[in-house]
C-alpha cells in the first residue's frame, strides 16, 4: 500500500498557509500604507511594532511554509501568532469565536513538529529523492 504521509504534510502544510495567508494580506496592506495604525498593542510593544509581528506570523512566514522552505522554523511564528490571538486577543471571547487561531495554532505546530516531508524546497534543498 503507498505511503500518504508526504502527500499529508504537503497538504497540511499548503492548505493551511493559503488559508493564513487571507488574514495576514489586509494586515499587510495596512502596514504598507501607513498613516494611523488602528491594532492591538501587545503587551506595550506599540500598534506598529505589533502588526509588524502579525504580518510576519500571518504573512511572511506562511509563504516560507507553503513553499516548504525552512518550514520547521518558518511555522513557529505563525503558531505563536495564533497563541497570541487565541490567548490574549480573544480571551474573553466563547470558544466558538476564538475556534480558528486555535485551529491555525494546532496546525502550526503539528507542521513545526513534523517538518515538510519530501514535497518541499527543504527536501529539494537536502537533496533528498522521492
Amino acid at each position: 500500500m503507498k505511503n500518504y504521509y508526504d502527500s499529508g504534510l504537503a497538504l497540511l502544510r499548503i492548505g493551511f498557509s493559503l488559508a493564513m495567508l487571507s488574514h495576514g494580506y489586509g494586515k499587510l496592506l495596512k502596514l504598507i500604507e501607513g498613516g494611523e495604525i488602528q491594532f492591538m498593542d501587545f503587551m506595550g510593544i506599540g500598534t506598529t511594532l505589533s502588526l509588524a509581528l502579525a504580518v510576519i506570523g500571518e504573512f511572511a512566514a506562511p509563504v516560507f511554509v507553503a513553499l516548504g522552505l525552512y518550514t520547521r522554523w518558518a511555522a513557529l511564528p505563525t503558531a505563536f501568532t495564533m497563541a497570541v490571538a487565541f490567548f490574549y486577543v480573544h480571551a474573553s471571547d466563547a470558544f466558538a469565536d476564538k475556534e480558528m487561531p486555535f485551529l491555525f495554532l494546532l496546525a502550526f505546530l503539528a507542521i513545526a513538529l513534523l517538518g515538510p516531508g519530501k514535497y518541499s524546497l527543504d527536501a529539494l534543498r537536502a537533496g533528498k529523492k522521492s
